[in-house]
């Protein structure tokens, strides 16, 4: 085996990041996928709404909202397992 030169002494210099706040953060997160905070804030309406109506005594409408807040969660979720998948095929 052939020795080559000793490995150095001194450790590499590790990169400096910035530091982000919330903010920022929710601002690029949100930049990558704009779907998540839009079902979020879908899902937020429909059970304010449900809640309302059944706040009312108008149970129909009740559960109908109820049933619409499960499908806006569904899309919720399946735009952020989109967005994660995305985002590992971005980073290959």
């Amino acid at each position: 085996m052939a020795a080559g030169p000793p490995p150095p002494l001194e450790p590499r210099a590790l990169p400096v990041f910035s530091e982000e706040g919330f903010g920022d953060k929710f601002l690029r997160k949100t930049r990558e996928n704009p779907l998540v905070p839009l079902g979020c804030l879908c899902t937020a309406g429909v059970l304010t709404y449900g809640l309302i109506s059944f706040k009312r005594g108008n149970t129909r409408r009740s559960q109908l909202m109820m049933r619409a807040r499960i499908l806006a969660q569904g899309f919720t979720f399946a735009a952020l397992l989109g967005g994660m998948v995305v985002t590992a095929l971005k980073s290959k």
